[in-house]
């Protein structure tokens, strides 16, 4: 078992609004992405991975030019989930697909997104779980959850695909 904190602490080991911002929303989706998955028994999901992973699946932020939210990187911000490699695959597999709903390589081709060309959708129902969970809190707005309804408008704003998944975990997750 891997410690988040600890990987945390090496790219963020500053006090300041940045690291409070990525330690409160990764906390949110962590614990909504457990509740679901504890609701679910029957999903026989890894909790341990899903916890870890949550924690980081945002670790990259800091990389990235995103003011509004203490980034001042050189990356735009959609580059965040492929950024900061550690050497645990399967965490960075969460952190990679977990953007919008996910996004095939279709949807990268077309909107010419500055991320690397090949399918970034959630695989595995730990990917899957935790991702859904990441559209219900912004890092704006760190103390409020969005309802589904408004989750999955800003889903809506970026074409049917992810729409489709969206809807998929609903029924899936909640």
């Amino acid at each position: 078992m891997m410690n988040p904190l600890a990987l945390i602490d090496k790219y963020y080991p500053v006090e300041n609004e940045l690291r409070h911002i990525l330690l409160v929303h990764s906390r949110s989706v962590a614990d909504k992405a457990l509740a679901m998955a504890r609701k679910h028994p029957e999903l026989n999901l890894d909790l341990n991975f899903i916890e870890e992973a949550a924690m980081l699946h945002d670790i990259g932020i800091f990389e990235t030019d995103a003011d509004g939210i203490y980034c001042f990187g050189k990356y735009p911000y959609i580059c965040h989930g492929y950024l900061a490699r550690e050497g645990y695959p399967r965490h960075a597999l969460v952190c990679e697909r977990h953007t919008g709903a996910g996004l095939s390589l279709q949807s990268i081709l077309e909107q010419n997104l500055p991320i690397p060309h090949r399918d970034m959708i959630p695989v595995s129902l730990e990917e899957q779980i935790i991702c859904f969970a990441d559209k219900f809190y912004s890092k704006t707005k760190l103390d409020k959850e969005k309802s589904v309804e408004k989750a999955r408008k800003s889903i809506e704003k970026h074409g049917d695909e992810g729409l489709t998944r969206f809807d998929a975990w609903c029924k899936l997750f909640l």
